[in-house]
């Protein structure tokens, strides 16, 4: 599928964004000697650097490939996740960042620690660490393989292989650091490549006479992919049940995954200062805005020009096809650009945790060198275990972005309601927070074995309020509990945010009201 010329761009590219990793690697060799530097970027990171890193961080084969396949399968609707993180974001930048940096958390388990008791860091360290090894990671390589194979006829393991050893090759000696300045060259690609991939595909789509003609002829073509707010009578609306998206469960996901999310906030941990964060995240929101353009609306176009495709994640890739020689290739090395840049931060959060939160706990005799290398492996052996464990665990599902979001539902309620109690009621006790933990696994087994046909998103909106209520009750019962002032009082945070972030929270909010008024 791919000409010379392609593979010649993105030979460039590889051999490019190793160079760059390698260089700033080597600049910041002094820092990279100590924890603090190799796994947050001795916290100098630029608001710039930190928008950029949360969104090639994001934005993965799982969304480009993952979602694309469920733009084919579902529509529109899909997009919700994407434009309601926007919101989240700000959520997140404006009441939950304030509380981590006042504190100086290095990790989502040591703020749980710090809060609550050492099981708690433990059970949530153990649980983050099985996420992000058996289904994130995994997902990443399975559909990123995946993309490859279909794209270049190159068996999907290889396809892996190289992605792993890619992404190794230019943040493994570096850390965070090297992942955050080479994410900003990846997401510049990831949008230039997702843009031009959908004016081809709409211009195709009007054979010739512009990206907007091909738009309006997708609506009228397909005017069911065209609904954000799915009716009950909508063969997916197990997926997407209606006004759930808005008020119900997928507040409870967002909040899990932008809030309380390693993965994630472990790029504003790194910034400058929580103005800079804060700057950052909100630039990270106005591109998730632009996101559904990129990964959403060429698989409804695929729906239209190739609706006999063998699964809805060949959606992407069949598009692809489509591309002139040269711009094909841009588009693979931008889809190569956000694979590695989520491996390299998945695999750079997994060494975190392992490392900080659980090895260095009970190791507490060690060097700083030893902690580093014990990082260090960390990432090559859980590189390793994806590999091997993704097809077995992703090979048979046909929209493996809607299997990521049921599976990690059946954990996000209690993650929420941990964090939530713990900054924001004084006397939630870490009784409470096991029992909403092991609850929320509890509920969600018992409401999907004896409720089947409940929506996964509405059971998350209800495995939450009963984890709030276990939450509550377990902590007013747990009589010797006691708060940690230090942690638990949050009278000293400042919650004052810039006007230029005001300003930008009140567009975001105006253009989402704006988009689901026309496509309600």
């Amino acid at each position: 599928m791919l000409s010379d010329l392609d593979y010649v761009i993105v030979g460039i590219y590889v051999v490019a964004l190793i160079s760059l990793g390698l260089f700033i690697s080597k600049m910041s060799t002094p820092h990279q000697s100590k924890t603090v530097g190799y796994f947050l970027a001795d916290k100098g990171l630029p608001w710039w650097a930190v928008g950029a890193s949360l969104i090639a961080s994001n934005i993965s084969a799982e969304q480009i490939i993952g979602m694309s396949g469920s733009g084919y399968a579902i529509g529109l609707a899909i997009a919700s996740y994407e434009w309601m993180a926007a919101l989240t974001l700000i959520i997140v930048a404006k009441f939950m960042l304030p509380i981590f940096i006042k504190h100086n958390i290095l990790t989502m388990p040591q703020y749980l620690e710090n809060r609550f008791d050492i099981r708690v860091r433990n059970v949530m360290a153990i649980f983050w660490l099985a996420v992000y090894l058996f289904v994130n990671l995994t997902s990443i390589l399975w559909l990123g393989g995946l993309a490859i194979a279909t794209i270049t006829g190159i068996d999907a393991l290889y396809g892996m292989i190289f992605l792993a050893l890619f992404s190794t090759a230019y943040s493994l000696y570096g850390g965070l650091k090297a992942v955050a300045y080479t994410d900003i060259i990846q997401v510049v690609l990831l949008v230039l490549g997702g843009l031009a991939l959908s004016y081809v595909a709409l211009n195709s789509l009007s054979n010739g006479s512009g990206a907007i003609n091909g738009f309006i002829l997708l609506t009228e073509q397909a005017p069911s992919h065209f609904d954000l707010i799915l009716d009950k009578n909508n063969p997916h609306y197990n997926s997407l049940p209606g006004i759930s998206v808005l008020i119900g469960g997928l507040w409870i996901m967002n909040l899990s995954y932008w809030g309380f999310n390693q993965y994630i906030i472990q790029r504003a941990l790194a910034a400058k200062s929580i103005a800079e964060a804060q700057k950052g995240i909100t630039f990270a929101a106005f591109l998730k805005l632009l996101m559904p353009i990129i990964v959403v609306l060429p698989g409804i176009v695929a729906f239209v020009k190739f609706p006999n495709l063998k699964g809805p994640d060949q959606a992407y890739p069949s598009m692809l096809a489509l591309m002139p020689d040269g711009i094909k290739g841009i588009i693979f090395a931008a889809l190569i650009a956000a694979i590695v840049s989520s491996l390299s931060s998945m695999t750079n959060s997994i060494s975190t945790i392992f490392t900080m939160d659980l090895y260095k706990h009970y190791k507490t005799d060690k060097s700083e060198a030893h902690y580093l290398l014990v990082g260090k492996t960390v990432v090559f052996l859980s590189l390793i275990i994806g590999i091997v464990l993704a097809k077995p665990l992703l090979g048979k599902f046909d929209q493996a972005f809607q299997y990521i979001q049921e599976f990690t539902g059946f954990f996000t309620p209690g993650v929420v309601v941990i964090f939530l109690l713990g900054m924001f009621w004084r006397k939630a006790s870490a009784t409470g927070a096991l029992a909403a933990a092991v609850g929320s696994a509890i509920f969600s087994v018992v409401l999907k074995a004896f409720w089947p046909e409940l929506p996964f998103m509405d059971r998350v909106g209800f495995v939450f309020i009963l984890c709030l209520i276990t939450c509550v009750l377990f902590s007013l019962l747990d009589v010797q509990a006691k708060a940690s002032d230090k942690v638990s009082d949050i009278t000293e945070v400042n919650f004052k945010t810039a006007p230029s972030f005001n300003i930008s929270a009140f567009i975001i909010c105006l253009i989402l009201i704006q988009l689901y008024y026309v496509w309600w």
